[in-house]
Formats: C-alpha cells, structure tokens, sequence
C-alpha cells in the first residue's frame, strides 16, 4: 500500500500569503494557485488587477510543477526546438505549461503539491514563487532566482 503525503489547506493558505506579500513588494498584482500532489487545486487567489488571462495559467503551472514534479523553468530550457522534451507543452490536454513560475513543493524528498504563479514576466514569477516556498515554510527551501526582471 502507498502512503501519500498531501499539501493542506492551510499550507496552501500560507504559501498564497506569502506569495502575495512578495507581489505587492514588488508592485506585480498575480494569480497565485496551490495544487496537491496529483495536480488538483486546492486553493486559488487572483490579487485585484492581476490579468485574466494570468489565472488558467498560474493553475497550469502548479499542475506541471506538481505533475511533471519539477520547476516549470526546467522545462522552459529543455523544451525548446531540438530538446529532448521538444513538444512537451502539447501533452495532458495542453495544461502542461513550460513557463517559469511554477514550483514543486518537496516535503521529505516527496512532491505533496506545487504553487503557480502568473501575472508579471517569467522571471517575476518565478521569483514570486520561490519566495513563496521559502516564507511559507511549506517545503524545502528552493534556491531563489538570479533575477525577477524590473522592480
């Protein structure tokens, strides 16, 4: 019998906390989302101004970054034209997303969940991501990003 570990509701609110906090310090208003372990949603927050179009996006993200169970940033690099994961964004009824900004969150060397974020450019919302795991305390820390782009 397997025994899975799951991200709670009240982890995901923490991580929405914490990923707000950085997007208002930086003045990006975003879609944050928080999936469990098989990529389903948990929980959900769109800042007021955040994009419309920011919101299937930042799902999409946390469904990779669970799924896929890695950084969607990975996949950003090894999905261009002749990688080896060419095509990769096609896959899961074009969910899949190889867009920056999406985090697995790893609890004893297992993924219980994954944050999106979308909203401001790759690099932001990777950022916002990152900073997210790391105050929520949700997870093991994840090495923040060389750069978020204009502040």
């Amino acid at each position: 019998m397997l025994q899975i570990s799951r991200i709670d509701l009240a982890e995901a609110r923490s991580l929405i906390a914490a990923a707000t906090e950085r997007s208002q310090e930086i003045g990006v208003p975003m879609c944050i989302a928080v999936v469990d372990e098989s990529g389903y949603l948990v929980a959900f927050d769109r800042m007021d101004t955040a994009k419309i179009t920011s919101v299937s996006i930042a799902i999409d993200k946390a469904f990779t970054a669970a799924g896929a169970r890695n950084h969607t940033s990975f996949y950003g690099k090894v999905s261009q034209p002749d990688g080896p994961a060419w095509g990769i964004n096609q896959t899961n009824d074009g969910h899949f997303n190889v867009i920056a900004g999406g985090i697995p969150i790893i609890v004893d060397g297992n993924v219980i969940g994954g944050i999106g974020i979308s909203g401001g450019n790759s690099a932001q919302d990777d950022d916002v991501a990152a900073h997210a795991v790391n105050r929520a305390g949700v997870g093991e820390p994840v090495e923040l990003p060389v750069s978020a782009g204009a502040h």
